[in-house]
């Protein structure tokens, strides 16, 4: 009886959380940030990935909108072209190897992203077009905002690997990697020191 009362007393007690948030903020040398980086946690997840930004990659003014986007794998991508010109999309990347032939103004392609990687963007009319799609296979992502800054909810506590990539991040393959540690509650704090090597020509993504 006395056993029963006790457990019946631990179920009464608050659970404990024991997840945190990831606060981090990308800057150079100078202190000035970088927009655009990818952040990502690789912690033990279950079910599926959901982010809540659209999976959207515009043909707009003559460029990509947005730059970078993220996107679990598996994820549907729409390629709407809101341009009064023709565009041709294409990839060569190992990721995702595909084409979307000459198509013009308030057409919309779809293509599916089913493996994890980088995939960079390229017009074939227009070679000044150059975007990224960052095909992820956890929960724990996201991009950092023109205050250099990203927020992940709800990581699992403990020792975390974190991974910041952009694409012209001055680092091996383009990331610089780290281990934050995640507290069971509230947020830790992580400033992240990088720099950014000029843009390469689209036709030497590859």
């Amino acid at each position: 009886m006395k056993q029963f009362a006790a457990l019946l007393l631990v179920l009464a007690l608050p659970l404990q959380a024991v997840a945190g948030d990831v606060a981090v903020v990308l800057r150079n040398g100078q202190g000035k940030p970088i927009a655009d980086a990818v952040v990502t946690i690789a912690a033990p997840h279950s079910g599926p990935i959901r982010f809540a930004w659209p999976y959207r990659m515009a043909q707009q003014n003559l460029q990509f909108d947005p730059f970078v986007l993220v996107v679990p794998v598996g994820a549907d991508v729409d390629f709407p072209n809101l341009d009064t010109v023709r565009h041709h999309v294409y990839s060569f990347s190992p990721a995702k190897t595909f084409e979307l032939k000459l198509y013009g103004r308030d057409e919309t392609r779809v293509v599916r992203f089913d493996k994890p990687g980088v995939v960079p963007l390229g017009c074939n009319i227009h070679d000044n077009m150059v975007a990224f799609i960052v095909v992820v296979d956890t929960p724990y992502a996201a991009k950092t905002d023109a205050a250099g800054q990203a927020v992940i909810h709800g990581v699992p506590a403990g020792p975390q690997p974190l991974r910041v990539w952009h694409p012209y991040l001055r680092a091996p393959g383009n990331a610089i990697t780290l281990t934050v540690a995640v507290p069971r509650d509230g947020v830790v704090r992580q400033a992240v020191a990088g720099e950014l090597r000029a843009p390469l020509e689209p036709r030497r993504m590859y």
